[in-house]
C-alpha cells in the first residue's frame, strides 16, 4: 500500500519560498499569480494492507517527523 502525504504551511505563517516563486514567475512574464504557497509531497511504500492501521501509523509519523504541526497541515492518501 502506498501513502501519500502533502504538507503545506498553515494560513498565516509566512512563506518566503512561496514568495520568491511567485516573483520568480513574475519576472518570466507569468503576470496572473497573485500569491503561491508551497509545501512538500512524501510518497511512503507500506507492509501493512489494513486502511486504517495504515492511515494511524502514517498519522504518527507525520506528527512526529514528516510535519511540523505548530506551522504546518498535512493530508493523508492511501493507494492500493
Amino acid at each position: 500500500m502506498k501513502a501519500r502525504v502533502h504538507v503545506t504551511l498553515k494560513t498565516g505563517v509566512l512563506d518566503p519560498q512561496g514568495r520568491a516563486i511567485a516573483h520568480a514567475l513574475g519576472t518570466l512574464g507569468f503576470d496572473g499569480v497573485q500569491d503561491v504557497r508551497q509545501g512538500k509531497y512524501i510518497e511512503l511504500d507500506l507492509a501493512e494492507t489494513d486502511k486504517a492501521k495504515a492511515k494511524s501509523a502514517v498519522d504518527q509519523m507525520c506528527a512526529k517527523l514528516l510535519a511540523n504541526t505548530v506551522i504546518e497541515n498535512y493530508s493523508i492518501e492511501l493507494v492500493d
